[in-house]
């Protein structure tokens, strides 16, 4: 299942791929940020001019329910998405611009553990998100 492209995920999940569906998985395989829908429709109707917006809706819906992608609210109001398979990593959300900046860093994942641990528990995920502004 890992190194999976979205498309082949989709195809072993069942999921019937249209042509305009794969438009749309392929624009999020190729998307290394996080878009809501009207970017991934902007996006898709450059490679499909037929394509709708309720189509794109549609598509991320059942991806996001078939678990292939993950939304994301970064609290400005709208959804972003990303790949459900990508490596783990942590979002910085600058306030001012709605940039989003992933990030690892392994003396997090080792204090989150440790903090777990603590409280008697066996970490399996969790998501981090930080907000702020740049210095001047």
């Amino acid at each position: 299942m890992v190194n999976q492209t979205i498309i082949e995920r989709c195809e072993t999940a069942g999921l019937r791929m249209t042509g305009q569906r794969r438009v749309v998985a392929q624009v999020l395989q190729e998307s290394d940020d996080h878009p809501d829908v009207e970017e991934l429709y902007a996006r898709a109707s450059k490679v499909d001019a037929g394509i709708s917006l309720a189509t794109v809706y549609r598509t991320v819906k059942l991806f996001e329910e078939t678990g292939i992608l993950e939304r994301l609210e970064f609290g400005d109001g709208r959804s972003r998405y990303e790949d459900a398979e990508r490596e783990h990593h942590d979002h910085l959300i600058d306030i001012n611009t709605g940039q989003v900046i992933e990030f690892v860093d392994p003396e997090i994942e080792a204090l989150q553990d440790k903090i777990a641990a603590k409280l008697g528990y066996e970490l399996r995920g969790h998501k981090l998100e930080l907000y702020g502004v740049p210095k001047k």
